[in-house]
């Protein structure tokens, strides 16, 4: 990226919602360069124009969790069965210890716990040695994140394949099911 890829980032990093045109006032180039820049950046993947969730203001409850995992397959296991979990935020692999690092989200207490501890949490999966789970208590700086927890088509199973309506923790009314389900009853 040069400098005037690095401007359009910063513009749109401040205001993603901002127009060729205020873009083009702010970096001194006509809108149609920035838009064949953007047009660049996009379909290279450098970018990703997309709307984040204020965690913060909707009340979802983020977590770390950190896992070391025995065997490169078992990494590759658990990567794959948690892609399209709506509740992983993102993933990371590490250097140390712990080599997978997960940002989930849930929308309460209860539904928490079930990410740390039940059928369909990461740190139950083949190959996990050893974890933490660390609830945040407070974000800074930015409490924005790409979250998927509302979507639009409704399956009978969650990606990960646990079955969320013989889960006793559902059952007991501790969970709200995966929100990629017809049993979904959170908020989002």
């Amino acid at each position: 990226m040069d400098d005037l890829d690095k401007k359009i980032v910063e513009q749109l990093s401040i205001d993603g919602r901002s127009t060729l045109q205020e873009i083009s006032k702010k970096t001194g180039y006509t809108s149609m360069g920035i838009k064949k820049r953007l047009d660049k950046l996009t379909k290279s993947g450098a970018i990703k124009i997309t709307a984040l969730l204020n965690i913060s203001q909707t009340k979802l409850m983020p977590a770390l969790v950190l896992l070391e995992i025995e065997t490169a397959e078992d990494m590759k296991n658990i990567i794959e069965r948690f892609q399209k979990c709506p509740r992983v935020a993102k993933m990371f692999t590490s250097i140390g210890g712990y080599n997978l690092v997960a940002l989930v989200v849930a929308e309460d207490q209860s539904t928490l716990e079930c990410i740390s501890m039940g059928k369909c949490s990461i740190r139950s999966q083949k190959g996990v040695r050893r974890s933490d789970f660390y609830p945040i208590s407070e974000v800074y700086y930015d409490s924005y994140l790409d979250v998927n927890l509302s979507p639009t088509q409704k399956h009978e199973k969650p990606p990960c394949g646990v079955d969320c309506e013989n889960c006793d923790r559902y059952k007991e009314e501790k969970c709200v099911a995966c929100p990629t389900t017809n049993l979904y009853r959170g908020k989002i």
